[in-house]
């Protein structure tokens, strides 16, 4: 063909083309609705992430439009053509109408395409009596500190939606007619075992959970989950970890999850079957959330005192003097939460066969050895030091996992007078656990400040001062514990 030929594509940077659903006539509003350059490259740098598009950017209530991303080909190409100008008496030359230049500007590899539809908008407004709209911008947005009368302010009633639709695009619903059956016929009566759910049903691991005012405490495990554990533990490896679990028992009658993880070895599918085999598992009290080797009842031994569980968690916020520089991360992050508009759920990692067979136990094989130690925890992970920051924000830590003297001192204050044991505090004497927590705090505080590189002391606030009790019973409620921890594992074992 003529005028074929090779092409040489410039070597700049990569381009990314927006697919933007509507008519630009100002680049720069058109950034405004994308959130501006900065949105647009943090979007970028994450592949997981949608482009959001805002029709009002200034509006809070504003559903987004988000766009997936797609990878593409595609040239960006400069084109002029040449039209019939006005010769003049000094103009020799001639241009020849109609030819047509192009020129690569660049090669564009990424695209971001508006394919889906665009939610309901909601406007904060108030339609009188005579039709017109009056603007509840300025009475229901906090733009600046305001004084008490704005918040007793006289407006319309205005429920902006709690939630806007999880999905933004269509789906076909195949509606079928209603089946006609022989006379005489009776539909059978539903229950959970012919009903279709959403997600296949939960594996049961048959474990018992006990409350603190409940009676007698098993003395074996329910008979599904010696039967299950028994399918189960089929190689050396599983026999050696049920072994080295009961060993742990015998040792120590109360354990925390993360204890036994980082004492023993297990692929955690494994542990979810071998647990319930092996203990029962507290619910309330100061044993909540702890696993209790059979027949034991830790309610009738004042020896289970060290036993106890501690909800400890690092006081945030600039009411404790810290700062955003946090040097403990929390677990979960609000504020990197992304509703499932925005953000495409990560495929399933492949787990292998092989992986979970493997577990505790030595073996010949270097790479079976690697493998052993493969599940276990830190110690860090249930045991506190002084000198040492715990790894998350929130910890569950057992009394006797404190290796403080100064904490054991506080715990032993009524060592051998122990007579009651009560759901709020166990064996130990009232307030025992705030007084902890005080002490704990106060020890992490002074690690952060002298860990601060500047020298400066930003923690205004000691533990304990500035505080009223009432405060402080309403932030620690032992009974309660971690709800969403809590909720996550008796959900792996119900």
């Amino acid at each position: 063909m003529e005028g074929s030929g090779t092409v040489t594509l410039p070597t700049s940077k990569p381009m990314v083309c927006v697919e933007y659903p509507g008519l630009v006539q100002d680049v720069s509003s058109m950034l405004r609705t994308l959130g501006g350059e900065a949105a647009v490259s943090r979007v970028y740098a994450d592949p997981t992430k949608r482009l959001e598009l805002y029709f009002r950017p200034k509006d809070p209530y504003c559903h987004p439009l988000c766009a997936n991303r797609f990878p593409t080909t595609t040239m960006l190409l400069r084109v002029k053509k040449k039209t019939r100008r006005r010769r003049t008496e000094d103009d020799s030359g001639s241009a020849q109408e109609g030819k047509i230049e192009m020129e690569i500007i660049g090669v564009v590899g990424t695209v971001y395409k508006f394919q889906g539809m665009s939610d309901f908008q909601y406007l904060a407004f108030h339609c009188d009596a005579d039709g017109s709209r009056t603007s509840l911008y300025d009475k229901v947005l906090l733009k600046k500190p305001e004084t008490q009368d704005f918040f007793h302010q006289e407006i319309p009633l205005y429920i902006p939606p709690p939630i806007f639709s999880r999905l933004d695009t269509s789906g076909d619903y195949y509606y079928r007619p209603n089946v006609s059956h022989r006379e005489g016929y009776h539909p059978p009566q539903f229950s959970s075992e012919n009903l279709i759910g959403m997600s296949r049903a939960r594996r049961p691991n048959n474990a018992i959970f006990i409350n603190f005012e409940d009676g007698e405490v098993p003395t074996e495990p329910n008979p599904a989950a010696a039967t299950n554990w028994k399918k189960q533990c089929t190689n050396p490896t599983d026999m050696q970890a049920e072994h080295e679990m009961k060993r742990l028992f015998e040792i120590r009658p109360i354990w925390s999850k993360n204890a036994i993880k980082a004492n023993i070895s297990v692929h955690p599918d494994k542990l979810k079957q071998l647990l319930p085999y092996v203990a029962y598992y507290m619910l309330t009290g100061p044993w909540r959330s702890l696993w209790v080797r059979f027949g034991y009842d830790p309610r009738k031994n004042p020896e289970s005192k060290i036993y106890q569980v501690l909800d400890f968690r690092i006081r945030c916020g600039v009411k404790y003097g810290y700062t955003p520089d946090m040097p403990v991360k929390a677990k979960r992050s609000t504020y990197n939460y992304s509703l499932p508009i925005t953000l495409k759920k990560p495929t399933p990692q492949i787990v292998s066969m092989q992986n979970i067979a493997q577990g505790l136990g030595p073996s010949s094989s270097p790479g079976v050895k690697k493998a052993s130690n493969k599940y276990k925890l830190k110690e860090s992970n249930y045991i506190f030091r002084d000198g040492s920051l715990p790894p998350y924000r929130q910890m569950f830590y057992q009394l006797c996992d404190l290796h403080v003297d100064s904490l054991q001192a506080v715990i032993k204050r009524n060592e051998g007078e122990e007579t009651q044991c009560t759901e709020r505090d166990g064996w130990c004497l009232p307030k025992t656990s705030e007084q902890l927590r005080d002490a704990m705090s106060l020890m992490i505080k002074q690690i952060i400040r002298s860990n601060r590189p500047d020298g400066k002391d930003q923690l205004t606030y000691e533990s304990g001062e500035e505080e009223d009790d009432e405060e402080e019973e309403l932030e620690f409620h032992p009974s309660e514990g971690s709800e969403n921890e809590m909720e996550t594992e008796l959900l792996d074992y119900v």
